[in-house]
């Protein structure tokens, strides 16, 4: 049986060609040496590549052809940066790029705007994050991100929001061949007629709990401390935070 035609940008994709490995780096020194005709073969030999790619994002809404177009404005890129001599496969460079284009223009036109500032300081934000994980063993708290880049707190919590990819309510979440569940199912009703007394019972909860006991738990869930950070700032051991939270929670669990 022949293969159904779908088109991309005028691109039957039945018909693309694929290169492999050796043709690859072969015309990439072709490019390198000034051969003009080597680039475009690349390009021709690899869409197959960006449309696998894509195919990671159809189910955002985006128009098919727009997103293979980005894709192989991030396969160009790859092409003309790839370092043969680094013994990597092609596709192990390339993929990481292409996807980064895609996300780049889903974010860059988004429904919902984000000035540039905000985005700078994200990226900024989320390269001082890398570093700062690979040299303290850890990922930093918003407060040494915060003094790293010299920005307010409130600033780097903001940013690093504005930069994560929304979820559609319509996301799956849970499927066991049956009924599939998604995001918007699991989305509560602020309406319920049982939330007020739920926020009693968790107020009454919070009010059996000692003092020590509540500070543990607003440094470890309002401030995003670490247990160790915790440890620090109380005088106690790490193993005694590790206790005493898991005991304040359990007496929050038999109240409620």
């Amino acid at each position: 049986m022949a293969s159904a035609k779908v088109e991309i940008c005028g691109v039957n994709t039945a018909k693309l060609q694929v290169l492999t490995e050796k043709q690859k780096i072969e015309l990439l020194k072709k490019m390198k040496a000034g051969d003009p005709n080597a680039r475009e073969e690349l390009i021709k030999g690899n869409l197959r590549l960006v449309l696998s790619v894509i195919q990671r994002f159809t189910n955002r809404g985006e128009n098919p052809d727009d997103l293979f177009q980005v894709g192989c404005i991030g396969l160009m890129k790859a092409i003309d940066h790839f370092d043969i001599n680094q013994g990597v496969r092609f596709s192990t460079y390339g993929v990481p790029m292409i996807v980064g284009e895609i996300r780049r223009y889903l974010r860059d036109n988004n429904a919902i705007r984000v000035s540039r500032s905000l985005r700078d300081t994200a990226y900024k934000a989320m390269q001082a994050k890398e570093r700062m994980t690979a040299s303290l063993s850890r990922e930093p708290t918003i407060d040494e991100l915060s003094k790293e880049l010299g920005r307010p707190r409130e600033e780097v919590v903001l940013a690093l929001g504005s930069v994560v990819e929304p979820v559609s309510l319509y996301e799956p979440v849970f499927s066991d061949g049956g009924d599939t569940i998604y995001v918007m199912d699991q989305v509560g009703d602020h309406n319920d007629d049982n939330n007020w007394l739920d926020e009693i019972a968790l107020k009454q909860a919070l009010l059996d709990l000692n003092n020590r006991e509540k500070k543990i738990l607003a440094l470890r869930f309002f401030k995003g401390k670490t247990q160790m950070e915790v440890a620090q700032e109380i005088g106690i051991s790490q193993a005694q935070v590790s206790r005493l939270e898991k005991a304040a929670l359990g007496k929050i669990k038999r109240n409620l």
